[in-house]
């Protein structure tokens, strides 16, 4: 190749766009982009998991109470929903008529509520529309011997699946519930005076505004 093709040669690639790679620029520009798009996608995503791991739990605890429904009648015994306030917990419990002294046997180990869910119903005051007179949770568990066991809540099944009251000679009731949390959403589980299980949203407000789910 003489000197003439090698000056025209270099001329032709010092006239070529670069091609070995991006710049410090164009790598900067992605990088802000990029940051920006997960500054406002992450949070979407979190409240996004954080609302179907509470809404898990509230068919958790609404598939509990069907079971604890249906165990009852399969025991011909009385069967409860045993929430833990406190502990985030719930299991299914039967009474057992296997002595004369009895006991509440539990059918399933404890269930843990998901990460920032709690049994509450935050700031609401008002219950769904036809299920309690005043919001509150199911009234206290017992224990073998009819005690009160603080920082609990139960919903007892008599044999015929028929939601009932303890302190009350396990009369019919239709006043239980449970309501739980996650800070954004207040959700309900309903039981009716036949034993249907019913459930609920609204967001956390004095004055709720109640979804049948």
């Amino acid at each position: 190749m003489n000197r003439t093709n090698r000056d025209e040669l270099s001329r032709t690639a010092q006239r070529r766009p670069d091609a070995r790679g991006f710049s410090l620029i164009e790598i900067l520009v992605v990088i802000a982009i990029i940051g920006a798009l997960a500054g406002v996608t992450i949070p979407m995503t979190s409240a996004l998991l954080a609302s179907f791991r509470s809404s898990g739990d509230m068919r958790s605890v609404s598939n509990g109470a069907a079971v604890a429904k249906m165990r009852a009648a399969s025991a011909f015994s009385r069967s409860r929903i045993y929430v833990n306030v406190s502990a985030r917990t719930f299991r299914i419990e039967t009474w057992s008529k296997a002595s004369a002294t009895c006991c509440w046997t539990a059918e399933s180990g404890d269930t843990p509520l998901s990460t920032g869910v709690t049994f509450s119903y935050g700031p609401v005051t008002t219950p769904p529309s036809g299920t309690q007179p005043a919001i509150q949770q199911a009234p206290l568990c017992t224990d073998d011997t009819g005690a009160d066991v603080a920082g609990t809540a139960c919903v007892v099944f008599n044999s015929r699946g028929v939601p009932v009251d303890p302190a009350a000679s396990f009369a019919p009731t239709s006043l239980d519930a449970i309501y739980l949390t996650n800070g954004t959403t207040v959700y309900a589980v309903t039981i009716t005076a036949t034993g249907m299980v019913r459930t609920w949203s609204t967001p956390p407000a004095a004055t709720p505004t109640w979804v049948h789910q």
